[in-house]
């Protein structure tokens, strides 16, 4: 009799420090199958298994539990983070999770909540038979709609409005108070001026990875330190 042959898949991930922010490099991925991976320098890693095998995680020699694959819900976005303090420059917590992210699905749901809004397109004269006559002929309801200008464009508007309000959702959810805190160490009135005069764009934030995106973080912060310093003393200069 022939045995059943496990399935080859692929997991993939980040891992994080015990911030839950802070990716980290260099983790040995290792298969109960005896495939191996290291993480980058952004913390993702990618490693072949079965779905009868297990993962382990290894940072300086100290292995965590293993991940039976069979009970990822998710494998190609199987995140951990690990119960370390990668440097001093962030503050970081002390319980060990597996999470997952859910912008993703937020935005799905508020693309099928508003999905008339998000797919509309602006009427045009369309052609159609008549039951009557046989004969081509402009659709009726279309050539009217033509005409509510005022519909048409409140529509329109409504749907920009939706679409700048998805992407001011998704910089909050990564350029958020918690995260910068922890890396800037600011607090009080002046973590919510410098939330407000280096918020990045939509842009800039949707394509940088979490390293470059925390990077960017960290030298504004050193900017906007020297700038408060600067200010502090042009005040003390008689």
């Amino acid at each position: 009799m022939i045995g059943s042959v496990a399935a080859q898949l692929t997991i993939s991930g980040t891992v994080y420090d015990s911030s839950r922010t802070v990716p980290v490099k260099n983790v040995l991925v290792k298969s109960s199958g005896g495939m191996t991976a290291v993480t980058d320098s952004s913390g993702h890693y990618e490693i072949g298994a079965s779905d009868k095998d297990s993962l382990t995680f290894i940072y300086n020699n100290k292995p965590t539990a293993r991940f039976a694959i069979k009970n990822i819900e998710n494998i190609g976005s199987f995140d951990i983070s690990l119960h370390i303090r990668l440097t001093e420059k962030f503050r970081t917590l002390k319980e060990v999770r597996v999470f997952t992210r859910s912008f993703k699905e937020d935005s799905i749901a508020n693309r099928e909540e508003y999905a008339k809004i998000f797919n509309y397109q602006r009427p045009g004269i369309s052609t159609s038979v008549s039951d009557y006559s046989g004969g081509g002929g402009l659709d009726l309801d279309e050539f009217i709609n033509i005409f509510r200008f005022k519909r048409n464009k409140r529509l329109k508007y409504m749907q920009n409005r939706l679409l700048e309000q998805e992407q001011d959702t998704y910089i909050n959810y990564r350029f958020n108070k918690t995260l910068v805190k922890r890396i800037t160490r600011l607090e009080g009135k002046a973590l919510d001026t410098f939330m407000i005069r280096y918020r990045p764009d939509y842009d800039f934030t949707q394509r940088t990875s979490t390293a470059v995106f925390y990077q960017y973080i960290l030298n504004a912060s050193y900017q906007f330190k020297k700038e408060l310093l600067t200010g502090e003393a042009k005040k003390e200069t008689p």
